[in-house]
C-alpha cells in the first residue's frame, strides 16, 4: 500500500492546527496571540489564519476570544465575580474589547447577562448549562427572516 505524500502533508497540517486549537482550549486565560501560536505551530503568523480560517471556519483570534465570551459567561452566571474582575481572569487586556465582543457574541452586555442570567441555569447539570448557554458565532447565527414591507 502507498500513501499519497501530499495526503500525508495534508494530515499533518490538520494535525498541527488541532494542537493549536487544543493550546488555546486549554490556554484561553493566557496572554496569547497569532503570533505566539504560529510559532508553536511552526507557521507564519499569515499562513496559520489562512489554514485555520479554512479548517475551522474562523480566525484564530476569534476562535480565542469565543472561547474567552463562553468561560465568561459561566463566570458571571455564577454571580461571585464583578465583570471588570471576569474580564482579566479570562485573559482579556481591555475592558472594552471585552464588552464589545461580549455584546457581539451573546447580545447583551456583559453586566446585563450577569443580572438575567443569576440562577437561571441553577439544578442544571453544567453539560447541558454549557451548551444551552453557548455563544453564537456569527457564522452560525441564523439569517433574519426578510421583513415584507
Amino acid at each position: 500500500m502507498t500513501t499519497d505524500p501530499a495526503r500525508v502533508q495534508h494530515l499533518r497540517g490538520l494535525a498541527r492546527l488541532r494542537g493549536v486549537r487544543d493550546r488555546i482550549d486549554r490556554e484561553y486565560a493566557q496572554p496569547l496571540d497569532v503570533e505566539a501560536l504560529a510559532r508553536g505551530a511552526h507557521m507564519s503568523a499569515g499562513h496559520l489564519s489562512r489554514e485555520f480560517r479554512q479548517a475551522y471556519g474562523e480566525s484564530p483570534y476569534s476562535y480565542l476570544m469565543t472561547r474567552r465570551i463562553e468561560r465568561a459567561m459561566a463566570m458571571l452566571r455564577r454571580g461571585d465575580l464583578s465583570v471588570t474582575e471576569v474580564c482579566f481572569a479570562v485573559g482579556c487586556q481591555s475592558l472594552g474589547t471585552f464588552s464589545t465582543r461580549f455584546t457581539e457574541l451573546v447580545g447583551v452586555p456583559p453586566s446585563v447577562y450577569r443580572r438575567q442570567a443569576e440562577g437561571s441555569t441553577a439544578g442544571m447539570p453544567s453539560c447541558v448549562a454549557r451548551q444551552v448557554t453557548r455563544p453564537v458565532r456569527n457564522r452560525e447565527a441564523r439569517p433574519s427572516e426578510p421583513r415584507l414591507a
